[in-house]
Formats: structure tokens, C-alpha cells, sequence
């Protein structure tokens, strides 16, 4: 049990290290799957571990200055209350409707990451950032992800990042951190929201937390060593493969 949790909380931190997001798309499975956690439990679980890593993961970027604050702000606040709302779904919906939604999610993400980078003339915006949005588009997007944020128990990471990128015009790197805050505070929410309704193993989630806190810090580092490019294929791929998984496993199966 012990080398389970060691090798699924480091393949979680590394994974939020690389990528600024994608945490609970490892945490949730191996929570199921390799520590045979109930999957109402491991959706609230993989909430908490993701919400404490990506809190540090973010206090370090805001100190490197790539942290804005007003869109995580305006964004993380509406989030809450979307997750919040969501976690209370989720408790009442069906297991096998979530990790189909779960499912869908990580193939959505999976096309996001391994179709071809567009040009600029309706693809990706010109270098810079352009004048700043009204914070109303930001709160309707930051309510819709939180609702999908606690229902299946994703951060939403993978989901923020291009949305702060094309929406507020931000930077990737400041885009990465400022979503790593958003993901924060929008897991805690949904932890909390299913708190008092599903059992919580607060000894595998701490030892999951720690452990993932460490690969966190060694998949910052190990992003140096790969082009973005390879870590965006390779990490698409990953997902099309655990996404068929979950459901052959938990739904075709079933």
C-alpha cells in the first residue's frame, strides 16, 4: 500500500509540476484503481490532495511574479461557488454518471493538447496582452468550471489555462500560475463541499498530499529538460489511454 501511494502521489505532483494542472486526472484513478478507494471518497480526497499542492505550486509563482491577482480573484471567487454547488450534485449523482463525465472531460483535454498548434488569424493571439476583459465573461466561465470542478472532482487546470491565455490575453506563465491559485481555491471548495457526506481515509490522503507536494517540485524541474511540444503529446496521449480505462472499467463493464 505504502509504494502505491508513493508512486501514484509522485505521478500527481510531477504531473502539476510539468503542466500547471492536470493533478486530480492522476490523483482521481490512482486513488480508485491502485488504492481501491471508493469513488465518492477519492473524488473528494483527490480535491483536497490537489488543493494543498497547488496551494504551494501557486505561492511560488506568485513570488516569481506570475500570479494575477485580479483575474484570480474574480475567477476563483465565482469558481467556489460553482464548485461548491457541484460537489453537492455530485454527492446525489449516480458513480457511474460522474466518471463518465470524468471520461469525456479527460478526452477533451486529450484533443486540446495533441491537436496542431494554430497560427494567429483566428488561432492562438498575437504575442503580449490586450486590453483587459470586463470580469463578467471571467465570472460566467470561472462558475461553469467549478460546477464541473466538483461534480467530477477535477481541479479544472487543463480547462483555466487556455481559457485565461484567450480570455484575459494573459501569458502562458502567468496564465500556468494564475490557475494553479484558481485550481486552489476551487478544490478546497469542493472538498469541503463533500465534506460530512463520503468517508475521507485522512491517512492515505495525507501521505498522497506529501508525497505528491515532492514530485510537484521534481516535475517543475524535469519540465526544463523536455520542449513543450513533447510534453503536451506525451501527456495527451496518457489521457486518451486512462479515459478508455475508466470506461471500460467503471461504466462499459458495469
Amino acid at each position: 500500500m505504502l509504494i502505491l501511494v508513493i508512486l501514484a502521489g509522485a505521478a500527481t505532483g510531477i504531473v502539476l509540476g510539468l503542466f500547471g494542472s492536470g493533478g486530480s486526472i492522476i490523483a482521481l484513478p490512482a486513488l480508485m484503481f491502485l488504492l481501491g478507494i471508493e469513488a465518492k471518497s477519492a473524488i473528494a480526497m483527490s480535491l483536497g490532495i490537489v488543493a494543498v499542492t497547488a496551494t504551494l505550486s501557486a505561492w511560488d509563482h506568485w513570488r516569481r511574479g506570475n500570479v494575477d491577482l485580479r483575474v484570480a480573484l474574480v475567477f476563483g471567487l465565482f469558481g467556489i461557488v460553482g464548485t461548491f454547488a457541484g460537489a453537492k450534485i455530485g454527492v446525489l449523482t449516480p458513480v457511474a454518471v460522474q466518471l463518465s463525465l470524468f471520461a469525456m472531460v479527460m478526452y477533451a483535454a486529450a484533443w486540446k493538447m495533441l491537436r496542431p498548434k494554430l497560427a494567429y488569424a483566428g488561432g492562438l493571439p498575437p504575442p503580449g496582452r490586450p486590453a483587459e476583459v470586463g470580469w463578467k465573461p471571467i465570472a460566467v466561465h470561472g462558475v461553469g468550471v467549478g460546477v464541473l470542478t466538483g461534480v467530477v472532482g477535477v481541479g479544472g487546470g487543463f480547462l483555466i489555462v487556455p481559457a485565461l491565455a484567450l480570455l484575459s490575453g494573459l501569458p502562458m506563465k502567468l496564465a500556468i500560475g494564475t490557475s494553479l491559485a484558481i485550481v486552489a481555491a476551487k478544490s478546497y471548495a469542493g472538498f469541503f463541499g463533500y465534506l460530512g457526506a463520503v468517508a475521507i481515509d485522512w491517512s492515505t490522503m495525507g501521505a498522497f498530499t506529501a508525497v505528491t507536494i515532492a514530485g510537484s517540485f521534481a516535475g517543475t524541474r524535469l519540465a526544463h529538460a523536455f520542449s513543450p511540444e513533447t510534453l503536451k503529446r506525451g501527456f495527451g496521449g496518457f489521457l486518451v489511454v486512462v479515459a478508455s480505462y475508466i470506461l471500460i472499467k467503471s461504466v462499459i463493464a458495469s
